[in-house]
């Protein structure tokens, strides 16, 4: 059952996360490179409750992380979206997909379909990127979409000792940046 929006892409499909998902999302969670600037690998039961947690999101908030799933074959590929937890620092676009998936432009065209469903859908005036000072990729991603750091900012617990950095722009400013993405 689909309990919310479907963004399609050329090669993406953008959804809430559903059961079948989560054998592919647990593997995703135990890969140590993926999961080092978002939270660390943990095992499958840890797994099940961020996972339950993401789904509740659409329930709470009326929106969270979407699934992307490759149009071509069908696998789950990672999540990203639209993120809010209580006490977040703002608005947030998040991304993040598994190992195999990596470097393949799957994160910045999902990303550009979360961020005008962000702007457009949800009305959203200003989002971010909350990302380590160390994590490179996530930063050079941030900057394609056209996202400015504005310097440090502070997780809630129990993440309240990353060090993160927000990336931010305002919907105006994603408006200008999106003609850029347009064929």
């Amino acid at each position: 059952m689909l309990n919310g929006p479907l963004l399609v892409t050329e090669r993406l499909i953008l959804r809430p996360p559903s059961a079948e998902d989560f054998d592919a999302f647990a593997e995703m969670c135990a890969e140590e490179d993926t999961m080092r600037f978002i939270g660390g690998a943990c095992p499958r039961a840890s797994a099940w409750r961020l996972w339950c947690t993401l789904a509740g999101a659409w329930h709470i908030r009326g929106y969270s992380m979407f699934s992307v799933i490759e149009r071509e074959t069908g696998e789950w590929v990672g999540r990203l979206g639209p993120w809010e937890p209580d006490g977040w620092p703002g608005h947030e676009i998040a991304y993040g997909v598994r190992e195999k998936f990596a470097g393949k432009g799957y994160a910045f065209e999902g990303a550009v379909a979360a961020c005008d469903f962000a702007v457009e859908f949800l009305k959203w005036s200003e989002f971010l990127h909350c990302i380590d000072p160390a994590n490179t990729r996530s930063q050079a991603l941030a900057k394609r979409l056209g996202a400015v750091n504005s310097g440090p900012t502070r997780l809630p617990a129990p993440f309240q000792d990353a060090p993160v950095d927000a990336w931010r722009q305002t919907a105006d400013k994603w408006r200008v940046n999106r003609k850029e993405f347009l064929p």
